[in-house]
């Protein structure tokens, strides 16, 4: 232990060290480096508690990863590196390391998906009875299937929109591309739950070309694209905490039936004005 350590501090920074990424080795020699100048390595073994064998291997790593640092004088030294050089470096390294290696995967999983989709689609040899019709329940597989179909959107868009709002900008930017090649895009809004961000939002969308009219409630949330294909989002009665799921749809019968909905309600509401 360090003379400037209480045994409480030091059990504590200790764990916190290995919290970061150092193992319980480097974290224990670099709180014994901290409280001195500088140290021989096989001075510093016995205080820390690490075999002297493993002491120089356990210093190289924390050279390695900027903890510490060598000293050159007639025999080598061993110094800490200042904490607050050390940890946020040691974080801004493990950052880009992180981001590397998440492009890295990014671009293998590109590639993979083609050799996946490729046998998905020969093992069903064909459509099966339901393949219009699938399950999304994870957010951001749903957040996935709303975009490939905006982005592909020829004639019509057209969506209820209801709490909870997600301002997106990669949305933003799909629904601008597609109101400039010639879509038509309508949004029915649910008001009363509207902030500042989403009537802005909306505003921008109104100076684009989009309709936009307003309704005291809405049944559930929809996007349909085409009239043919698009998603249906309803609130989980079972979970005490309000989830989504989403009812994803490839179906001329089922868009016809949905078109149908909206210009119902699309016909009872509200122009939408901004107050601003």
């Amino acid at each position: 232990m360090t003379p400037e350590l209480t045994e409480v501090e030091y059990e504590r920074s200790w764990k916190s060290l290995q919290n970061l990424g150092l193992n319980a080795w480097e974290a224990r020699t670099y709180l014994v480096l901290l409280g001195h100048s500088r140290f021989k390595a096989l001075d510093i073994a016995p205080r820390a508690g690490v075999p002297r064998q493993k002491i120089y291997h356990v210093l190289d790593e924390l050279i390695e990863k900027g903890f510490a640092r060598v000293i050159q004088d007639r025999t080598k030294l061993f110094s800490a590196v200042e904490p607050n050089l050390a940890i946020p470096a040691y974080l801004a390294r493990k950052r880009q390391q992180a981001e590397h290696e998440l492009t890295d995967q990014a671009r293998k999983a590109s590639n993979l998906l083609e050799d996946l989709n490729s046998l998905y689609s020969e093992g069903k040899g064909g459509r099966g009875t339901l393949d219009f019709l699938r399950i999304v329940s994870e957010p951001t597989q749903t957040a996935s299937e709303y975009r490939r179909m905006l982005s592909d959107v020829q004639s019509e868009y057209l969506e209820f929109s209801r709490p909870p709002y997600a301002v997106d900008p990669l949305d933003e930017k799909l629904v601008r591309q597609a109101r400039a090649k010639g879509a038509v895009c309508r949004l029915l809004i649910e008001t009363g739950t509207l902030d500042e961000p989403h009537r802005q939002r909306l505003s921008e969308y109104a100076a684009a070309g989009v309709e936009i009219r307003q309704s005291a409630s809405l049944p559930l949330k929809l996007a349909l694209f085409d009239g043919r294909s698009g998603l249906i989002a309803l609130l989980d009665p079972v979970v005490s905490k309000p989830a989504w799921t989403a009812l994803v749809f490839d179906h001329d019968g089922m868009g016809e039936a949905m078109k149908h909905l909206f210009e119902d309600r699309w016909q009872r509401a509200e122009e939408f004005v901004d107050p601003v």
